[in-house]
């Protein structure tokens, strides 16, 4: 992974009574140069906004920002009218759209809204045919037919707008290999950082995977859900008896997040607000205006 590409986000609330806070978030982001908003999928929450109608929303709100779902719940999402909505995103916004994918979790909320059970295994191969009928009807050319286990398009034209970039939200071995022949990029569970045991174990995984595939491993993406606090002072330790981040001075986050992308190949980071008593919009300040410069500044002079 090359470290010019390295992406700065914010992970946007959305609650149905937070949409004040979250379009300001949105545009605060925008207006402070960072490269990606993100937000969960989550239709069987009725406290919940849907996810691809508030991406419209914030993409129509902001200018320079690309937006993605982290992930896309694509067990609810048929995956030819998901392609025409990423596509559609993308002509009305210059390609400002990245295309998170998971192949669906919570079951028993997935099957109040009517969506059949899939085993793991059937999850992911589902997930997989998504990404191909995705890829398949983007970036014009012929009609496309596509026969799959839980897919079928009959002569269907593609959109002549390309593909975004593919990220998924990949755990297991299967889905992991998944990743590594048709992702562009992969978003760690469980806010799994790159100095975790889940990241150590899975990555080879993912690698071992595009290779076989004829795939350079190095252009697949690993893009890290962060959460974690700033403090005023620096912390006698920034991670807690698990091996996990909690955060610390502005110093210490550069340290970190610059050691992520020169040691650890790290190529994005999607920074979320903890619960610590700071407003969200002084985190967002503090990430935004102190940690992402001074990072970037650090990596350039590596």
């Amino acid at each position: 992974m090359t470290h010019e590409k390295v992406l700065f986000g914010f992970g946007l609330e959305t609650g149905v009574g937070e949409v004040d806070a979250l379009l300001a978030h949105a545009t605060q982001a925008d207006r402070d140069g960072l490269d990606l908003v993100t937000l969960s999928d989550h239709p069987y929450f009725a406290d919940r906004l849907d996810a691809y109608a508030v991406l419209g929303v914030v993409l129509g709100r902001t200018a320079r920002v690309t937006g993605a779902v982290n992930v896309t719940n694509v067990p609810s999402r048929p995956a030819p009218m998901l392609a025409r909505t990423v596509t559609a995103l993308s002509a009305l916004t210059g390609g400002r759209v990245a295309l998170g994918i998971g192949a669906g979790g919570l079951w028993d909320d997935m099957a109040r809204l009517g969506i059949l059970r899939r085993s793991p295994a059937q999850a992911v191969r589902a997930m997989e045919e998504a990404i191909l009928v995705v890829k398949s009807l983007c970036g014009g050319g012929d009609p496309v037919t596509f026969d799959g286990e839980f897919y079928q398009v009959a002569g269907l034209v593609p959109a002549s707008v390309a593909a975004p970039p593919i990220w998924t939200g990949s755990g297991g071995p299967a889905s992991l290999a998944v990743t590594g022949r048709l992702a562009d990029g992969w978003i760690p569970g469980y806010a799994a950082d790159w100095r975790s045991v889940r990241v150590a174990q899975s990555r080879p995984l993912i690698d071992a995977a595009a290779a076989a595939a004829g795939r350079n491993p190095a252009e697949i993406a690993t893009i890290y859900n962060l959460p974690g606090r700033f403090t005023s002072t620096p912390l006698t330790a920034t991670r807690d008896d698990a091996g996990r981040w909690i955060g610390g001075s502005v110093a210490q986050w550069v340290d970190e997040l610059t050691a992520a992308v020169l040691t650890f190949g790290a190529a994005g980071f999607v920074y979320f607000p903890v619960q610590d008593g700071t407003s969200t919009d002084l985190a967002l300040g503090t990430w935004a205006g102190e940690v992402v410069p001074a990072v970037r500044e650090a990596v350039a002079r590596a």
